[in-house]
């Protein structure tokens, strides 16, 4: 069984989506932590709802290069393998990134490279885009840019609005995660950072 952590700030929904697949046994791991940068997360209440033991990252208090060290500190008391980000909105410093290579995962809403940063959704919705989708991707030291994991597509309908969309978009992440890193955790996933590398 593989260990994990994961980071959020916000609601959530894609921890909860991958709490579920766990409960269900479709995916092979357990959670050691949830942690956020965001003392009032309602993922953190969700986290502990399911009894998952939960952390506050000092950023606020401290800034990063101590919240770092407190995240470092509790991956290694955890032995967790693996970092999951799911709306974790603090970028991770390049040395954090670095002493846990190929071993942070994170999922944005656009594929990527189009339309990185905090607001994939309503960015490809502004551009009118007929397509966007979400990616899977390992954390490397620039925002948004590590290799691809795996990437789905979601297209633009006609009739959509920016909320339907965000909502076709969610679906697909919640589904598209836990199938990603169940095939990563077993050693079913070749990754590169480009095609010709």
């Amino acid at each position: 069984m593989t260990k994990i952590a994961i980071l959020v700030s916000g609601r959530g929904t894609n921890m909860e989506a991958l709490c579920d697949h766990i409960r269900k046994k479709d995916l092979d791991a357990e959670i050691s932590f949830v942690a956020s940068d965001n003392p009032e997360a309602p993922a953190l209440a969700k986290a502990d709802s399911h009894g998952i033991r939960t952390a506050v990252l000092p950023y606020r208090k401290t800034g990063r290069n101590e919240a770092e060290k407190v995240l470092a500190d509790l991956l290694v008391q955890a032995d967790v393998e693996w970092v999951i980000l799911a709306g974790f909105m603090k970028i991770l410093s390049p040395g954090f990134v670095s002493g846990h290579k190929n071993r942070i995962v994170n999922i944005h809403p656009s594929l990527l490279p189009a339309f990185p940063g905090a607001k994939g959704i309503e960015d490809a919705w502004d551009y009118g885009v007929k397509i966007t989708g979400v990616t899977i991707h390992l954390v490397d030291e620039k925002m948004d840019n590590g290799p691809v994991l795996a990437q789905e597509a979601v297209k633009v309908e006609t009739m959509d609005t920016l909320e339907k969309l965000a909502e076709k978009i969610h679906r697909t992440e919640h589904d598209l995660y836990w199938k990603t890193l169940s095939s990563l955790f077993k050693g079913k996933l070749i990754y590169t950072n480009r095609r010709n590398s």
